[in-house]
Formats: structure tokens, sequence, C-alpha cells
């Protein structure tokens, strides 16, 4: 089944997923680096991290892009672009 066929709010929760974990494992990697907790590499983990908020972000676009969608579905998905966007330059910019 297509991405374009599935429901908007379930689109909208796997994004969410998708970005929280990202982040998550992005802000894991940052607080290992700062405090050394594990003597083991963080760029694999950093990628995978960062992987996952591009997935989430892209399912928003994805979103965003559909054409009958409501108004509350719009604005949500605005808003996930918003915080995944500025958590990848925020991420990008720590690297």
């Amino acid at each position: 089944m297509s991405w374009m066929n599935k429901d908007e709010s379930l689109l909208l929760q796997r994004s969410f997923l998708f970005g929280v974990t990202g982040i998550g494992l992005c802000i894991l990697a940052l607080a290992n680096s700062y405090y050394k907790l594990l003597e083991a590499p963080m760029g694999p983990l950093n990628g995978v991290g960062i992987a996952l908020q591009f997935m989430g972000l892209s399912i928003a676009v994805l979103v965003l892009r559909k054409r009958k969608i409501s108004e509350a579905i719009k604005d949500k998905s605005k808003k996930m672009v918003l915080v995944l966007g500025v958590a990848l330059f925020f991420f990008f910019l720590v690297i």
C-alpha cells in the first residue's frame, strides 16, 4: 500500500515517532561525546539519529502535499516540519 493512501493522522504519528527517536539518539550521542560515559564511536549513532529525523521530516512534508486535508492536520504538519527542521539544523551545527 502506498504511503499516499494512508490516513493523515497515522502518518503524522509515524513522523512524530521517527522524529523523537532521531532526536533522542542524537542527544545521546552528543551527551556521550561530552561526558565520555562510553568509550565507543558515536558517529554511527548520530548518523542513524539524523536519518530518522530526515524520515520524520519527509513524512510530515508528504502529509502537507496531500490534497484534501483538514486545517488541524495541516497545522500539525507545519509544526512538525518546523521542529524537525530546527532539530536537524542544530545537530548539523554540532557535528
